[in-house]
């Protein structure tokens, strides 16, 4: 039985990651600040509630926390050489508040500081870690260039010059130097993840369930996106393929735009029964301020690559994307 370490499992794609781990049988060990949780192998509570997987069994053997402080830059050296593979999600929302200079610094630390405390662990704690596989966004790229027929971001193109393409270079360069101790090392640059338990599909629902499909803007910006079953896929795959290396963007194949993303929720969740309603753009900069570039920019990317890897995805197309995920109440 093989050991997952992962930072950031307490949030979205940290819990759905998590589960689907101890459904195929790894144990997982979850880096947390909150030293309640930091208290060696116990079961993963939700509520009063224990964590379950698949089957219907209890994982507590299987789940264990361990604690680390970004600040004082400790870390609990036992899950480093527990681990044999590691999984860096960690860092602060982009959407969550507004981005003024402390949030700004928040933002960065999470993810640089929390890259370099790894990096300095496994050099500093004797492991047997394999792999490394580190979160990244397709904020890396900036906005498409050429509108209405952009061509798709690469893997190859440069970081953008703006705060979030600056953001996602210095998280990438903070877990650069585990290839040099030995690591194989992949980068998933995420695009929109679409899923029941929150993030941006919560946003997109606000609206809708009082009948207003609200389209940010002029609604013909791109967003690229992927499934939450998906983007978990992928990391699984990262740890089980020993082909995976280096930089991957974790997008569907069908990128859509905003306007007919919101209009397709809306006949999801509403039928017939929605009115569709242009928020103008300068409303959405009152609304969020400066984050209000990642919302109205458009942004095209490719998943060739990491398909000739042979990956497939399960949900390429939004439509069944979003029936998949509201079959059910």
């Amino acid at each position: 039985m093989e050991t997952v370490l992962i930072t950031g499992g307490t949030g979205l794609l940290g819990k759905a990651l998590t589960k689907a781990l101890l459904d195929k049988g790894y144990a997982v060990i979850v880096l947390t600040r909150e030293s309640q949780f930091a208290m060696g192998s116990r079961q993963w509570a939700i509520g009063s509630r224990q964590w379950a997987i698949g089957n219907g069994q209890l994982a507590s053997g299987r789940i264990s926390y361990a604690q680390w402080d970004l600040k004082k830059q400790l870390i609990d050296s036992s899950a480093i050489s527990r681990a044999d593979h590691v999984i860096h999600l960690a860092g602060a929302s982009l959407a969550e508040k507004r981005w003024t200079a402390k949030r700004k610094k928040e933002i960065v630390d999470s993810r640089v500081k929390s890259g370099e405390l790894l990096v300095k662990a496994m050099q500093e704690t004797p492991n047997k870690v394999k792999t490394v596989i580190s979160a990244s966004g397709i904020g890396w790229y900036g906005a498409d260039s050429m509108i209405p027929n952009p061509q798709p971001f690469k893997e190859t193109d440069p970081s953008a010059n703006n705060f979030v393409g600056q953001i996602c270079q210095q998280w990438e360069d903070s877990m650069e130097p585990v290839k040099e101790q030995g690591k194989r090392f992949v980068k998933f640059r995420i695009g929109v993840v679409l899923s029941r338990e929150g993030g941006a599909l919560n946003e997109f629902m606000k609206p809708i369930k009082f009948g207003i499909a609200a389209i940010l803007g002029s609604g013909k910006q791109v967003i690229s996106w992927i499934h939450i079953d998906d983007i978990v896929g992928l990391f699984i795959t990262a740890i089980e393929n020993k082909q995976l290396d280096g930089i991957y963007n974790a997008v569907t194949p069908f990128p859509v735009s905003n306007k007919a993303l919101t209009i397709e929720l809306a006949k999801q969740k509403r039928g017939k029964w929605f009115i569709p309603v242009h928020v103008p753009s300068f409303a959405v900069k009152l609304i969020v301020g400066e984050f209000s570039s990642e919302v109205l920019n458009s942004s095209t990317v490719s998943c060739e690559k990491i398909q000739h890897s042979g990956f497939v995805f399960k949900y390429p197309a939004i439509k069944d994307a979003l029936r998949q995920l509201f079959a059910n109440p």
